[in-house]
């Protein structure tokens, strides 16, 4: 199994310095991945952007969103912005897609949030056409486009990962959670007769050091407040030591997991460093 990190563009504060100096420190080190996730109602940078400004300083690590909300995008503007991705980062791209949970954000984009899931399913069968004809440019280095990926619980979720996908990614959550997860992704994988397994994609919370633990608790709360008491239930599963994050890792090994990225809950750069002393060691 593979080991990501995220980016901390997700984290209220982090400045653009501090962003491109963690990328740049990707390349030499245990990760294999970075990761953005995405929000539009919230003090984060776009994760299309970031990725994009993170290959101008990598040449070995993927890059990956974990996830994009690609219904609050318009199709082609997406698929060309990641093949643009793709192609100044010379095919390192993973594009994983969700519905999201937050209606606020579809608000802010004007876009209809009953109708997300059918929106991606459009998406999703479009991507494709659109990376291996001619009227959108520039070509992905990758064939048929980068790697996608994914995201959701719901049935429609997994046959979407099956039917268009590369692979699968789950939200976070105990090894045992995507275990579940992945038993579902793998089974509809089989259903609509794919050949081979679905690449499998978790992820996880981290704050290493001492008096880290409470700030990070405090961003997820904060981050996920739309989801009312389960916010406290997310903070709980914060890895917030050594021991914990090699437990956790080598949970989602025993589960299946192809990668797993652990996403940063504090914008300090002893994060990166400190996450990367405790796969190291593994």
């Amino acid at each position: 199994m593979r080991v990501g990190i995220g980016l901390p563009g997700g984290i209220p504060g982090a400045s653009g310095t501090m962003i491109l100096k963690w990328a740049a420190k990707a390349d030499d080190s245990p990760f294999s991945s970075l990761a953005a996730i995405d929000r539009i109602v919230y003090d984060n940078y776009e994760p299309m952007a970031m990725l994009a400004a993170a290959s101008a300083v990598t040449s070995r690590v993927r890059l990956a969103t974990t996830i994009v909300v690609a219904p609050l995008r318009g199709t082609a503007a997406l698929a060309k912005t990641a093949a643009s991705i793709d192609a100044l980062s010379g095919g390192r791209l993973v594009l994983g897609m969700a519905v999201g949970a937050r209606e606020d954000d579809y608000l802010a984009a004007g876009v209809d949030y009953r109708r997300r899931g059918r929106i991606l399913t459009d998406q999703l069968a479009a991507m494709r056409e659109y990376w291996e004809g001619d009227t959108i440019g520039p070509r992905p280095v990758r064939p048929g486009g980068p790697e996608m990926l994914v995201g959701g619980l719901s049935d429609a979720a997994f046959s979407r990962a099956a039917r268009y996908a590369d692979g699968y990614v789950h939200g976070g959550g105990p090894p045992r959670a995507f275990g579940r997860a992945a038993d579902r992704a793998r089974a509809a994988w089989r259903d609509a007769g794919r050949p081979g397994l679905p690449a499998l994609w978790g992820q996880g919370y981290f704050a290493l050091g001492e008096g880290t633990a409470e700030r990070g608790a405090r961003y997820l709360k904060d981050y996920y407040a739309f989801t009312g008491p389960f916010a406290d239930k997310i903070a709980a599963g914060l890895l917030f030591s050594a021991q914990s994050v090699i437990q956790y890792i080598r949970g989602y090994e025993e589960a299946g997991c192809s990668e797993l990225v652990l996403l940063p809950t504090i914008a300090d750069p002893s994060q990166f460093d400190r996450l990367a002393e405790a796969v190291a060691s593994l």
